[in-house]
Protein backbone atom coordinates (compact mmCIF):
# COMPACT_ATOMS: atom_id res chain seq x y z
CA UNK A 1 0.00 0.00 0.00
CA UNK A 2 1.48 3.36 -1.01
CA UNK A 3 2.49 5.41 2.06
CA UNK A 4 0.80 2.85 4.32
CA UNK A 5 1.02 3.58 8.07
CA UNK A 6 2.65 0.67 9.85
CA UNK A 7 0.17 0.93 12.71
CA UNK A 8 -2.56 -0.63 10.58
CA UNK A 9 -1.18 -3.93 11.92
CA UNK A 10 -2.60 -3.00 15.33
CA UNK A 11 -6.14 -3.54 14.03
CA UNK A 12 -6.67 -7.17 15.05
CA UNK A 13 -3.71 -8.39 13.05
CA UNK A 14 -4.41 -6.40 9.88
CA UNK A 15 -1.06 -6.42 8.10
CA UNK A 16 0.07 -4.21 5.25
CA UNK A 17 3.32 -3.94 3.40
CA UNK A 18 4.66 -0.65 2.11
CA UNK A 19 5.16 -0.54 -1.61
CA UNK A 20 7.26 1.77 -3.72
CA UNK A 21 5.71 4.12 -6.26
CA UNK A 22 7.86 2.71 -9.05
CA UNK A 23 6.17 0.49 -11.70
CA UNK A 24 6.09 -3.21 -10.87
CA UNK A 25 8.22 -5.62 -12.83
CA UNK A 26 6.66 -8.59 -14.66
CA UNK A 27 7.25 -10.82 -11.63
CA UNK A 28 7.34 -8.57 -8.59
CA UNK A 29 4.67 -10.62 -6.76
CA UNK A 30 3.68 -14.26 -6.45
CA UNK A 31 2.07 -14.32 -9.91
CA UNK A 32 3.26 -12.89 -13.21
CA UNK A 33 1.83 -9.97 -15.16
CA UNK A 34 2.58 -11.59 -18.55
CA UNK A 35 3.53 -14.97 -19.98
CA UNK A 36 7.27 -14.32 -20.24
CA UNK A 37 8.11 -16.57 -17.21
CA UNK A 38 6.08 -19.51 -18.63
CA UNK A 39 8.27 -22.62 -18.73
CA UNK A 40 8.67 -24.06 -22.29
CA UNK A 41 7.44 -27.51 -21.20
CA UNK A 42 4.29 -25.93 -19.76
CA UNK A 43 3.70 -24.03 -22.98
CA UNK A 44 4.04 -27.20 -25.04
CA UNK A 45 1.79 -29.19 -22.70
CA UNK A 46 -0.99 -26.62 -22.92
CA UNK A 47 -0.76 -26.47 -26.73
CA UNK A 48 -1.19 -30.22 -27.21
CA UNK A 49 -4.93 -30.97 -27.70
CA UNK A 50 -4.40 -34.46 -26.24
CA UNK A 51 -3.77 -32.84 -22.87
CA UNK A 52 -7.26 -31.39 -22.53
CA UNK A 53 -8.41 -31.58 -18.89
CA UNK A 54 -11.52 -29.37 -19.24
CA UNK A 55 -14.69 -31.05 -20.47
CA UNK A 56 -17.96 -29.95 -22.02
CA UNK A 57 -20.85 -30.69 -19.65
CA UNK A 58 -24.40 -31.13 -20.91
CA UNK A 59 -27.16 -30.75 -18.33
CA UNK A 60 -30.70 -31.84 -19.18
CA UNK A 61 -33.74 -31.25 -16.98
CA UNK A 62 -37.42 -32.07 -17.33
CA UNK A 63 -40.00 -29.75 -15.78
CA UNK A 64 -43.62 -30.55 -15.05
CA UNK A 65 -46.02 -27.64 -15.46
CA UNK A 66 -49.61 -27.60 -14.20
CA UNK A 67 -52.44 -25.62 -15.77
CA UNK A 68 -56.23 -25.72 -15.96
CA UNK A 69 -58.48 -26.14 -18.98
CA UNK A 70 -61.61 -24.06 -19.51
CA UNK A 71 -63.72 -26.83 -17.93
CA UNK A 72 -61.58 -26.74 -14.77
CA UNK A 73 -59.71 -29.97 -15.33
CA UNK A 74 -56.01 -30.03 -14.49
CA UNK A 75 -53.47 -30.41 -17.25
CA UNK A 76 -49.91 -31.60 -16.91
CA UNK A 77 -47.27 -30.71 -19.46
CA UNK A 78 -43.58 -31.54 -19.49
CA UNK A 79 -40.78 -29.45 -20.94
CA UNK A 80 -37.21 -30.60 -21.50
CA UNK A 81 -34.40 -28.06 -21.33
CA UNK A 82 -30.73 -28.45 -22.19
CA UNK A 83 -27.67 -26.32 -21.43
CA UNK A 84 -23.91 -26.66 -21.73
CA UNK A 85 -21.13 -25.66 -19.39
CA UNK A 86 -17.57 -26.58 -18.45
CA UNK A 87 -16.00 -28.77 -15.80
CA UNK A 88 -12.45 -29.93 -15.13
CA UNK A 89 -11.11 -33.16 -13.69
CA UNK A 90 -8.75 -32.64 -10.80
CA UNK A 91 -8.58 -35.79 -8.65
CA UNK A 92 -8.80 -39.58 -8.89
CA UNK A 93 -9.44 -41.74 -5.79
CA UNK A 94 -10.34 -45.46 -5.63
CA UNK A 95 -11.20 -45.59 -9.29
CA UNK A 96 -13.40 -42.46 -9.21
CA UNK A 97 -12.57 -39.23 -11.03
CA UNK A 98 -13.78 -35.97 -9.50
CA UNK A 99 -14.80 -32.97 -11.60
CA UNK A 100 -15.27 -29.39 -10.40
CA UNK A 101 -17.78 -27.00 -11.94
CA UNK A 102 -20.36 -24.39 -10.95
CA UNK A 103 -23.48 -25.23 -8.98
CA UNK A 104 -25.55 -23.43 -11.62
CA UNK A 105 -24.03 -25.69 -14.30
CA UNK A 106 -24.73 -28.93 -12.42
CA UNK A 107 -28.14 -28.05 -10.95
CA UNK A 108 -31.28 -26.59 -12.49
CA UNK A 109 -33.73 -24.67 -10.24
CA UNK A 110 -36.06 -26.98 -8.31
CA UNK A 111 -39.02 -24.71 -9.15
CA UNK A 112 -39.16 -21.91 -11.71
CA UNK A 113 -40.12 -18.42 -10.54
CA UNK A 114 -39.10 -14.81 -11.11
CA UNK A 115 -35.88 -15.31 -9.16
CA UNK A 116 -35.11 -18.65 -10.84
CA UNK A 117 -36.22 -18.38 -14.46
CA UNK A 118 -35.59 -21.08 -17.05
CA UNK A 119 -35.84 -20.15 -20.70
CA UNK A 120 -39.04 -21.40 -22.40
CA UNK A 121 -40.38 -22.77 -19.09
CA UNK A 122 -43.25 -20.88 -17.37
CA UNK A 123 -42.99 -19.82 -13.74
CA UNK A 124 -44.34 -22.33 -11.24
CA UNK A 125 -43.05 -25.48 -12.96
CA UNK A 126 -41.35 -28.22 -10.93
CA UNK A 127 -38.16 -30.03 -11.93
CA UNK A 128 -38.82 -33.78 -11.99
CA UNK A 129 -35.57 -35.13 -13.47
CA UNK A 130 -32.11 -33.87 -14.38
CA UNK A 131 -28.81 -35.39 -15.47
CA UNK A 132 -25.30 -34.23 -16.24
CA UNK A 133 -23.01 -35.83 -18.83
CA UNK A 134 -19.67 -35.16 -20.46
CA UNK A 135 -20.11 -34.74 -24.22
CA UNK A 136 -17.80 -33.80 -27.07
CA UNK A 137 -19.57 -30.49 -27.74
CA UNK A 138 -23.07 -29.06 -28.15
CA UNK A 139 -23.54 -30.91 -31.48
CA UNK A 140 -22.74 -34.30 -30.00
CA UNK A 141 -25.87 -36.38 -30.61
CA UNK A 142 -24.31 -39.80 -30.09
CA UNK A 143 -25.23 -40.94 -26.59
CA UNK A 144 -23.26 -44.19 -26.40
CA UNK A 145 -19.93 -42.54 -25.58
CA UNK A 146 -21.29 -39.85 -23.26
CA UNK A 147 -19.97 -40.03 -19.71
CA UNK A 148 -22.61 -39.85 -16.99
CA UNK A 149 -21.81 -37.85 -13.84
CA UNK A 150 -23.27 -37.90 -10.34
CA UNK A 151 -23.18 -35.05 -7.83
CA UNK A 152 -21.00 -35.50 -4.77
CA UNK A 153 -21.57 -32.10 -3.16
CA UNK A 154 -22.79 -28.68 -4.24
CA UNK A 155 -22.95 -25.25 -2.62
CA UNK A 156 -25.19 -22.57 -4.10
CA UNK A 157 -23.52 -19.83 -2.06
CA UNK A 158 -20.12 -20.65 -3.51
CA UNK A 159 -21.70 -21.51 -6.87
CA UNK A 160 -19.60 -24.67 -6.83
CA UNK A 161 -20.27 -28.37 -7.35
CA UNK A 162 -18.18 -31.52 -7.31
CA UNK A 163 -19.22 -34.36 -9.61
CA UNK A 164 -17.75 -37.83 -10.13
CA UNK A 165 -17.50 -40.69 -12.61
CA UNK A 166 -15.90 -44.14 -12.74
CA UNK A 167 -14.46 -43.27 -16.15
CA UNK A 168 -10.77 -42.30 -15.97
CA UNK A 169 -10.22 -38.76 -17.24
CA UNK A 170 -7.11 -36.68 -17.78
CA UNK A 171 -6.56 -34.53 -14.68
CA UNK A 172 -5.49 -30.93 -14.50
CA UNK A 173 -1.74 -31.19 -13.77
CA UNK A 174 -1.37 -27.84 -12.03
CA UNK A 175 -1.47 -27.46 -8.26
CA UNK A 176 -3.94 -25.38 -6.28
CA UNK A 177 -2.77 -21.80 -5.99
CA UNK A 178 -3.69 -18.91 -3.70
CA UNK A 179 -6.32 -16.50 -5.00
CA UNK A 180 -5.64 -14.05 -2.16
CA UNK A 181 -2.14 -13.53 -3.60
CA UNK A 182 -3.49 -12.18 -6.90
CA UNK A 183 -2.84 -8.56 -7.75
CA UNK A 184 -4.36 -6.21 -10.28
CA UNK A 185 -2.48 -6.73 -13.55
CA UNK A 186 -1.70 -10.43 -13.08
CA UNK A 187 -2.26 -12.48 -16.23
CA UNK A 188 -4.75 -15.38 -16.09
CA UNK A 189 -5.54 -18.21 -18.49
CA UNK A 190 -8.97 -19.83 -18.82
CA UNK A 191 -9.59 -23.31 -20.27
CA UNK A 192 -13.23 -23.92 -21.18
CA UNK A 193 -15.96 -24.60 -23.73
CA UNK A 194 -17.50 -21.26 -24.77
CA UNK A 195 -21.10 -21.76 -25.95
CA UNK A 196 -20.42 -25.50 -25.63
CA UNK A 197 -19.09 -25.28 -29.18
CA UNK A 198 -15.39 -26.14 -28.82
CA UNK A 199 -12.46 -26.24 -26.44
CA UNK A 200 -10.83 -22.82 -26.12
CA UNK A 201 -8.03 -21.06 -24.27
CA UNK A 202 -8.52 -17.45 -23.23
CA UNK A 203 -6.21 -14.96 -21.56
CA UNK A 204 -6.78 -11.76 -19.65
CA UNK A 205 -5.68 -9.65 -16.72
CA UNK A 206 -6.98 -9.33 -13.17
CA UNK A 207 -8.72 -5.95 -13.04
CA UNK A 208 -10.08 -6.27 -9.47
CA UNK A 209 -8.49 -8.68 -7.01
CA UNK A 210 -11.29 -8.64 -4.41
CA UNK A 211 -15.03 -8.44 -5.07
CA UNK A 212 -17.68 -9.64 -2.62
CA UNK A 213 -20.44 -11.38 -4.60
CA UNK A 214 -23.84 -11.54 -2.88
CA UNK A 215 -26.03 -11.60 -6.01
CA UNK A 216 -28.86 -14.16 -6.07
CA UNK A 217 -28.04 -16.96 -3.61
CA UNK A 218 -24.32 -16.33 -3.98
CA UNK A 219 -22.13 -15.39 -1.04
CA UNK A 220 -18.42 -15.60 -1.76
CA UNK A 221 -15.37 -13.60 -2.79
CA UNK A 222 -14.61 -13.18 -6.49
CA UNK A 223 -11.87 -11.60 -8.49
CA UNK A 224 -12.63 -9.86 -11.78
CA UNK A 225 -10.82 -10.48 -15.05
CA UNK A 226 -11.06 -8.87 -18.48
CA UNK A 227 -10.65 -12.21 -20.29
CA UNK A 228 -13.33 -12.44 -23.01
CA UNK A 229 -15.53 -15.30 -21.83
CA UNK A 230 -18.91 -16.57 -23.03
CA UNK A 231 -21.87 -18.61 -21.88
CA UNK A 232 -20.83 -22.25 -21.70
CA UNK A 233 -17.55 -21.28 -20.11
CA UNK A 234 -19.04 -21.37 -16.60
CA UNK A 235 -17.07 -23.87 -14.53
CA UNK A 236 -13.80 -23.32 -16.41
CA UNK A 237 -10.52 -23.49 -14.47
CA UNK A 238 -8.76 -20.14 -14.19
CA UNK A 239 -4.98 -20.31 -13.96
CA UNK A 240 -2.30 -17.84 -12.87
CA UNK A 241 1.40 -18.11 -13.70
CA UNK A 242 3.68 -18.74 -10.73
CA UNK A 243 6.79 -16.55 -10.72
CA UNK A 244 8.66 -19.17 -8.70
CA UNK A 245 8.12 -22.22 -10.89
CA UNK A 246 7.07 -20.91 -14.31
CA UNK A 247 4.04 -23.22 -14.04
CA UNK A 248 0.35 -22.48 -13.91
CA UNK A 249 -1.59 -22.70 -10.65
CA UNK A 250 -5.34 -23.06 -10.26
CA UNK A 251 -6.59 -19.80 -8.69
CA UNK A 252 -10.33 -19.94 -9.36
CA UNK A 253 -13.39 -21.13 -11.26
CA UNK A 254 -15.10 -18.82 -13.73
CA UNK A 255 -18.78 -18.47 -12.87
CA UNK A 256 -20.44 -15.30 -14.18
CA UNK A 257 -20.14 -12.18 -16.29
CA UNK A 258 -21.53 -8.67 -16.09
CA UNK A 259 -24.67 -8.23 -18.20
CA UNK A 260 -23.50 -4.95 -19.70
CA UNK A 261 -19.76 -5.64 -19.58
CA UNK A 262 -18.66 -8.29 -22.04
CA UNK A 263 -15.03 -7.81 -21.03
CA UNK A 264 -15.69 -8.10 -17.29
CA UNK A 265 -16.07 -11.60 -15.87
CA UNK A 266 -15.95 -12.83 -12.29
CA UNK A 267 -14.16 -15.84 -10.86
CA UNK A 268 -14.73 -17.64 -7.55
CA UNK A 269 -11.39 -17.56 -5.73
CA UNK A 270 -9.82 -20.96 -5.11
CA UNK A 271 -9.15 -20.17 -1.44
CA UNK A 272 -12.86 -20.73 -0.72
CA UNK A 273 -13.12 -23.88 -2.84
CA UNK A 274 -10.03 -25.70 -1.57
CA UNK A 275 -11.69 -27.50 1.35
CA UNK A 276 -14.74 -28.49 -0.68
CA UNK A 277 -12.53 -29.92 -3.44
CA UNK A 278 -10.32 -31.88 -1.06
CA UNK A 279 -12.79 -32.96 1.66
CA UNK A 280 -15.73 -33.49 -0.74
CA UNK A 281 -18.24 -31.85 1.56
CA UNK A 282 -19.56 -28.39 2.29
CA UNK A 283 -17.04 -26.72 4.55
CA UNK A 284 -17.86 -23.03 4.44
CA UNK A 285 -15.20 -21.11 6.37
CA UNK A 286 -16.18 -19.49 9.63
CA UNK A 287 -16.02 -15.93 8.42
CA UNK A 288 -17.90 -13.01 9.92
CA UNK A 289 -18.15 -11.42 6.48
CA UNK A 290 -20.61 -14.15 5.43
CA UNK A 291 -22.97 -13.72 8.40
CA UNK A 292 -26.28 -12.22 7.36
CA UNK A 293 -27.50 -9.22 9.34
CA UNK A 294 -30.93 -7.73 8.73
CA UNK A 295 -31.88 -4.04 8.33
CA UNK A 296 -33.57 -4.30 11.74
CA UNK A 297 -30.16 -5.12 13.26
CA UNK A 298 -28.75 -1.83 12.03
CA UNK A 299 -31.74 0.04 13.45
CA UNK A 300 -31.26 -1.74 16.76
CA UNK A 301 -27.61 -0.69 16.83
CA UNK A 302 -28.66 2.92 16.25
CA UNK A 303 -31.21 2.82 19.06
CA UNK A 304 -29.27 0.84 21.63
CA UNK A 305 -25.73 2.13 21.11
CA UNK A 306 -26.10 5.54 19.53
CA UNK A 307 -29.43 6.66 20.91
CA UNK A 308 -30.32 8.70 23.93
CA UNK A 309 -29.15 7.18 27.17
CA UNK A 310 -27.15 4.43 25.51
CA UNK A 311 -23.41 4.10 26.09
CA UNK A 312 -21.74 3.99 22.66
CA UNK A 313 -19.08 1.42 23.61
CA UNK A 314 -18.85 -2.36 23.27
CA UNK A 315 -16.14 -5.03 23.80
CA UNK A 316 -14.24 -6.61 20.92
CA UNK A 317 -11.66 -9.10 22.13
CA UNK A 318 -9.02 -7.18 24.12
CA UNK A 319 -10.05 -3.90 22.47
CA UNK A 320 -12.99 -1.54 22.85
CA UNK A 321 -15.29 -0.54 20.02
CA UNK A 322 -17.61 2.40 19.74
CA UNK A 323 -20.37 3.59 17.47
CA UNK A 324 -22.06 6.93 16.91
CA UNK A 325 -24.76 8.14 14.58
CA UNK A 326 -24.68 11.25 12.40
CA UNK A 327 -27.66 13.31 11.15
CA UNK A 328 -27.22 11.99 7.58
CA UNK A 329 -28.14 8.48 8.76
CA UNK A 330 -24.62 7.10 8.74
CA UNK A 331 -23.02 5.15 11.56
CA UNK A 332 -19.36 5.59 12.48
CA UNK A 333 -17.68 2.54 14.00
CA UNK A 334 -14.53 3.14 16.04
CA UNK A 335 -11.93 0.80 17.46
CA UNK A 336 -9.76 1.93 20.38
CA UNK A 337 -6.44 0.60 21.66
CA UNK A 338 -5.99 -1.39 24.87
CA UNK A 339 -5.11 1.88 26.64
CA UNK A 340 -8.75 3.03 26.44
CA UNK A 341 -10.23 4.79 28.44
CA UNK A 342 -7.02 6.31 29.81
CA UNK A 343 -6.16 7.23 26.24
CA UNK A 344 -8.63 7.68 23.39
CA UNK A 345 -6.36 6.63 20.54
CA UNK A 346 -8.30 5.00 17.71
CA UNK A 347 -6.78 2.44 15.35
CA UNK A 348 -9.81 2.17 13.07
CA UNK A 349 -12.67 4.46 12.05
CA UNK A 350 -15.25 3.17 9.54
CA UNK A 351 -18.13 5.08 7.97
CA UNK A 352 -21.22 2.89 7.49
CA UNK A 353 -23.59 4.57 5.05
CA UNK A 354 -27.38 4.12 5.23
CA UNK A 355 -28.67 1.35 2.99
CA UNK A 356 -31.69 -0.84 2.30
CA UNK A 357 -29.67 -3.81 3.60
CA UNK A 358 -28.31 -4.32 7.08
CA UNK A 359 -24.87 -2.83 6.47
CA UNK A 360 -23.70 -1.47 3.15
CA UNK A 361 -20.21 -1.42 1.73
CA UNK A 362 -18.19 0.82 4.06
CA UNK A 363 -17.69 4.42 3.09
CA UNK A 364 -14.57 6.16 4.28
CA UNK A 365 -12.09 4.11 6.32
CA UNK A 366 -9.41 5.69 8.52
CA UNK A 367 -6.53 4.02 10.35
CA UNK A 368 -4.54 5.70 13.06
CA UNK A 369 -2.34 5.81 16.15
CA UNK A 370 -1.53 8.36 18.83
CA UNK A 371 -0.47 10.82 16.13
CA UNK A 372 -3.91 10.86 14.55
CA UNK A 373 -5.97 9.28 11.79
CA UNK A 374 -5.24 8.90 8.08
CA UNK A 375 -7.68 8.10 5.28
CA UNK A 376 -7.08 4.60 3.87
CA UNK A 377 -7.40 3.98 0.13
CA UNK A 378 -8.54 0.33 0.06
CA UNK A 379 -7.88 0.18 -3.69
CA UNK A 380 -4.16 0.13 -2.93
CA UNK A 381 -4.47 -3.05 -0.83
CA UNK A 382 -3.92 -6.44 -2.41
CA UNK A 383 -6.64 -9.11 -2.28
CA UNK A 384 -5.42 -10.69 0.97
CA UNK A 385 -5.25 -7.31 2.73
CA UNK A 386 -8.69 -6.34 1.46
CA UNK A 387 -10.13 -9.63 2.66
CA UNK A 388 -8.62 -9.13 6.10
CA UNK A 389 -9.92 -5.56 6.31
CA UNK A 390 -13.40 -6.85 5.39
CA UNK A 391 -13.19 -9.44 8.18
CA UNK A 392 -12.15 -6.80 10.72
CA UNK A 393 -15.02 -4.50 9.74
CA UNK A 394 -17.46 -7.43 9.86
CA UNK A 395 -16.28 -8.34 13.38
CA UNK A 396 -16.78 -4.77 14.56
CA UNK A 397 -20.31 -4.67 13.12
CA UNK A 398 -21.13 -8.09 14.54
CA UNK A 399 -19.91 -7.15 18.03
CA UNK A 400 -21.96 -3.94 17.96
CA UNK A 401 -25.05 -5.88 16.86
CA UNK A 402 -24.69 -8.51 19.58
CA UNK A 403 -24.18 -5.82 22.22
CA UNK A 404 -27.30 -4.03 20.99
CA UNK A 405 -29.29 -7.28 21.27
CA UNK A 406 -28.00 -7.85 24.77
CA UNK A 407 -29.02 -4.35 25.84
CA UNK A 408 -32.44 -4.84 24.29
CA UNK A 409 -33.04 -7.80 26.59
CA UNK A 410 -35.12 -7.16 29.70
CA UNK A 411 -32.62 -5.62 32.16
CA UNK A 412 -34.69 -6.95 35.08
CA UNK A 413 -34.49 -10.53 33.86
CA UNK A 414 -32.10 -12.83 35.78
CA UNK A 415 -28.85 -13.72 34.07
CA UNK A 416 -29.90 -17.33 33.66
CA UNK A 417 -32.81 -16.61 31.33
CA UNK A 418 -32.78 -18.22 27.90
CA UNK A 419 -32.56 -14.92 26.05
CA UNK A 420 -29.52 -13.67 27.95
CA UNK A 421 -27.82 -17.06 27.63
CA UNK A 422 -28.31 -17.17 23.88
CA UNK A 423 -26.93 -13.68 23.41
CA UNK A 424 -23.87 -14.41 25.53
CA UNK A 425 -23.31 -17.70 23.68
CA UNK A 426 -23.35 -15.86 20.34
CA UNK A 427 -20.65 -13.55 21.59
Amino acid sequence: MRNAPVWVSLVLGLSTVARADTPRASCSGEYADDLAPLAPRVREFERDPKNQYSYCLRTVAVYECLSYASDGTMRRARKTVTAHGTGFAYRRVNGETFIATNDHVANWPAVTDDAHPVEDVPAGCKRVTENVKIVDDEDDGYDANDIGLTTVVSDAGLDAAILKTRTPLKLIPWKLGKSSALRVGNVVAVRGFPLGAFAASNFGKVVNAFDRDTSKEWDHVDFVTDALLSAGGSGSPVLALSCKTGEYELVGVYHAGYTHGSALNVVVGIDQLRDMMTQLKRTRPSDATSEKLEPADRDEVRRALAGEGGAPFFPLGPLVGGVRATPDGALWFELYTKAFPLHDERVLLVEDLPSSVAFAEPGRVYVGNRRGLKLLDARLLDAEEQAHLARVIARVRRAATLTARWRSADPAAPKGTKRRTLVERER
